[in-house]
């Protein structure tokens, strides 16, 4: 293989490698605070506005929330400091 052609083969591979690290991640969140009707509405705007956050579904049912987010984008610690900013402390679910 030629150099250049070399040189190329390689940086497409740690671009290709770099892309699959980052990527979307799925993540429960327990959400113990909420006590009304309106507090899943709260807790999904404040996790909808994280940049990053594809989807948020929130359960007032089983006080929690899942949120589909971009991991290059946020981190969960993101997530938590929006719901703990509007007032619903949150923690990872571990399943």
């Amino acid at each position: 293989m030629h150099r250049p052609a070399r040189i190329i083969a390689v940086s497409a591979a740690l671009l290709a490698s770099s892309v699959a690290l980052a990527g979307e991640r799925t993540v429960t969140l327990a959400v113990d605070k909420m006590t009304c009707a309106s507090c899943p509405y709260i807790v999904k705007q404040a996790l909808t506005r994280v940049s990053g956050v594809k989807r948020a579904d929130v359960s007032f049912e089983e006080k929690s929330a899942t949120v589909t987010f971009d991991d290059a984008a946020t981190s969960v610690a993101g997530l938590t400091k929006a719901t703990a900013d509007v007032g619903f402390p949150s923690r990872v679910v571990e399943r």
